[in-house]
């Protein structure tokens, strides 16, 4: 799923604003092509940051750790962007298949998190479940405990974020009953840790079907493209901002910003 970009940046990121305006008026958006991503610096990707951060002092605003699959590397630009754009400091660890806590493949992430909470010094860490959070829920609650202990035991709080509907292929479906229990899984762990744990269910954003315009997927049924990432980053924001106190940047602050142009989108044919 990783491609070259091979599209003009100029006339992306025009569609990509017209797209994403319609995004901020909370306009049903049309699917695009989607991309991944693997570990973003400080910036949440390609021009993450925002002109307009300095008008914004949220002093107290947490440090936001981000996680997950190449679905959440797809959403950190946009997330970065607008984060950043309300002088929230973000960095991503989202990555290319894996990025997960569930299982054998849960190990690169287990590796490389105890080195992002020493460097990063985060107050936030939000956790995505990604499509590789295979396992029973007695593995998948141990995992998330695990997670919860590791992230509180670093001095800061988890939020776990459920994955978006997308496209049970070839690969996911032998998967398919171990991705619709990690959901109620993570939320049992939040309700266990209600003091340093957050649940959000993303499903108020993407509706529960991947093929409806609702869940904003692009072709590849799985990831999304600036349009859903925009969407997602200004839902996320609100959320975190609501548990944190903080006030997020408006949306044209950062929606239309060079992060539409990372090379995690490939060439999307957006709409």
């Amino acid at each position: 799923m990783n491609h070259e970009n091979t599209a003009p940046k100029n006339p992306l990121r025009r569609s990509a604003a017209l797209a994403l305006t319609a995004a901020v008026s909370v306009t049903v958006l049309a699917a695009c092509g989607g991309g991944t991503s693997g570990t973003s610096d400080g910036d949440g990707g390609a021009g993450g940051g925002s002109k307009n951060a300095d008008a914004h002092t949220n002093t107290d605003a947490p440090r936001v750790l981000w996680m997950g699959d190449s679905i959440a590397g797809a959403e950190a630009p946009a997330l970065g962007a607008a984060l950043k754009a309300g002088a929230v400091p973000f960095k991503s660890m989202a990555a290319d298949g894996g990025g997960g806590v569930v299982g054998e493949v849960a190990g690169p992430t287990w590796d490389e998190l105890p080195k992002e909470l020493a460097s990063f010094k985060p107050d936030v860490v939000a956790y995505q479940i990604t499509t590789y959070d295979w396992g029973t829920p007695d593995a998948q609650r141990a995992a998330y405990d695990k997670l919860a202990e590791t992230v509180g035991d670093a001095g800061a709080d988890l939020v776990l974020v459920t994955a978006p509907p997308f496209k049970i292929d070839t690969f996911y479906k032998p998967h398919a009953a171990e991705l619709k229990t990690a959901p109620k899984s993570a939320a049992a762990v939040a309700d266990r840790h209600k003091e340093k744990v957050h649940f959000l269910d993303a499903a108020a954003l993407w509706g529960t079907d991947g093929t409806a315009p609702k869940a904003q997927r692009s072709k590849d049924g799985i990831h999304s493209c600036q349009q859903g990432s925009a969407a997602f980053a200004q839902w996320l924001t609100k959320e975190l901002g609501r548990l944190y106190s903080f006030t997020p940047a408006p949306a044209d602050q950062w929606a239309t910003a060079s992060w539409t142009g990372s090379k995690v989108y490939g060439p999307l044919g957006c709409k």
